[in-house]
């Protein structure tokens, strides 16, 4: 288990580090979407910190499991809140989010079944 935890881990850790610097640089694609579904540029520099925060964790749970389960429920609540600003847009392009949000689940249960 530990080793499926370890490849996704890092894998999304190298997606959230992506995403976190095109966010942090407001990229136009990032901040055209943000906008579409209403979000304020205000909070860009927050979300691209909570991605960048969640990348580290799921590193750092490769050595601290409890720093990798924190992280992966961070980023749960991180997406899944990502689907609701979705639905309340009235935007239905869910599939990203959706997949998003069950990555860091899977990595959350590859965590807790290695400890």
């Amino acid at each position: 288990m530990f080793i499926g935890y370890a490849i996704l881990a890092v894998l999304l850790a190298l997606g959230l580090s992506a995403s976190a610097a095109m966010t942090f640089t407001r990229n136009p694609a990032v901040a055209g979407n943000m906008t579409k579904l209403g979000v304020p540029d205000a909070w860009l520099p927050w979300l691209g910190t909570a991605k960048a925060a969640g990348a580290l964790g799921l590193l750092a749970g490769l050595a601290v499991p409890a720093l990798g389960a924190a992280a992966a429920i961070g980023l749960v609540l991180y997406f899944a809140g990502a689907v609701v600003t979705h639905l309340r847009a009235k935007d239905y392009e869910l599939a990203p989010a959706l997949v998003l949000t069950a990555l860091p689940a899977a990595a959350l249960v590859l965590r807790l079944a290695s400890s």
